[in-house]
């Protein structure tokens, strides 16, 4: 199993910097596809930050993605991963524009999401140039990575 990708033991999980409504403000999606609840600590210099999404029965994968025993789909765990990556590039890095979901690497699931769960996604953007990033991600739930990915972004 692999490491988190920072010291989290300082970290208060608890507190909000960001909230769904500050993160609508820049980030498009919505409904069904808003896949992040609050940003919970970010830190401009080393370019990480700790987000979450609080699963629920009543996320529109539940009924259909495996009946009688729900387990959210990796696609969305993904673009959950995204979702973060995209609002720190634009509300703190300060890239302006649309950011297009350009890319998924080095992406493995190592653990199931249900609902009850609270998601932590914790980011690091990693490389980034004019018009382009990239950021590594780890889902953890309850203490436990449940997947980590590396998703590119591009300002189209």
């Amino acid at each position: 199993m692999p490491e988190l990708l920072f010291d989290i033991s300082d970290i208060d999980l608890d507190n909000i910097e960001f909230g769904r409504e500050q993160i609508a403000e820049v980030n498009p999606q919505s409904y069904e596809m808003e896949q992040l609840d609050a940003i919970v600590w970010y830190d401009k210099d080393s370019m990480r930050a700790i987000g979450y999404k609080d699963i629920t029965e009543n996320e529109f994968w539940v009924r259909g993605h495996i009946p009688g025993r729900p387990i959210m789909p990796g696609v969305i765990m993904i673009e959950a991963a995204a979702q973060l990556s995209s609002f720190y590039m634009k509300r703190i890095h300060g890239l302006e524009g649309f950011i297009g979901f350009s890319g998924i690497d080095k992406t493995k699931f190592r653990g199931t999401v249900v609902p009850g769960d609270r998601l932590y996604m914790l980011g690091h953007i990693h490389k980034v140039r004019s018009r382009q990033f990239s950021a590594m991600v780890q889902g953890v739930v309850n203490g436990k990575i449940v997947f980590d990915t590396v998703v590119s972004g591009m300002k189209v």
